[in-house]
């Protein structure tokens, strides 16, 4: 009986370090790909960016550029860019904070990168 305790126990922490996890992320992505609606910005597995413009039952319509569409398979959507439209938090605008990237702040005149390779 004492040599059984150390393979339950390996068996457990198998189950709480990989099998969980793994089953956590099936059920994200089946509620990810259940909850596509036409305008929402996905990528597709194969690393496909587009627009859904309709959606039939397990097929989308996706345009990748103006114009172009794809037909696709929904299982394939791999993200999703925008947040769904039951989330939709339009009265949060008035308590958005806008960050400017950019820092004019500092001198880089002694930066000589942007002047091209040496040769010679």
């Amino acid at each position: 009986m004492e040599g059984f305790i150390p393979l339950i126990l390996i068996f457990g922490l198998m189950y709480v370090l990989m099998i969980r996890p793994q089953q956590k992320k099936v059920k994200a992505q089946r509620a990810l790909v259940s909850s596509i609606q036409a305008g929402d910005e996905v990528v597709l597995n194969s690393g496909i960016f587009g627009v859904v413009k309709d959606v039939e039952d397990d097929i989308l319509w996706l345009e990748v550029f103006d114009g172009i569409e794809l037909k696709v398979l929904r299982g394939s959507v791999d993200g999703r860019f925008n947040e769904p439209a039951a989330d939709d938090l339009a009265s949060d605008d008035d308590d958005a904070v806008v960050v400017d990237a950019t820092d004019d702040s500092e001198d880089d005149s002694d930066d000589d990168s942007h002047d091209g390779p040496i040769v010679g």
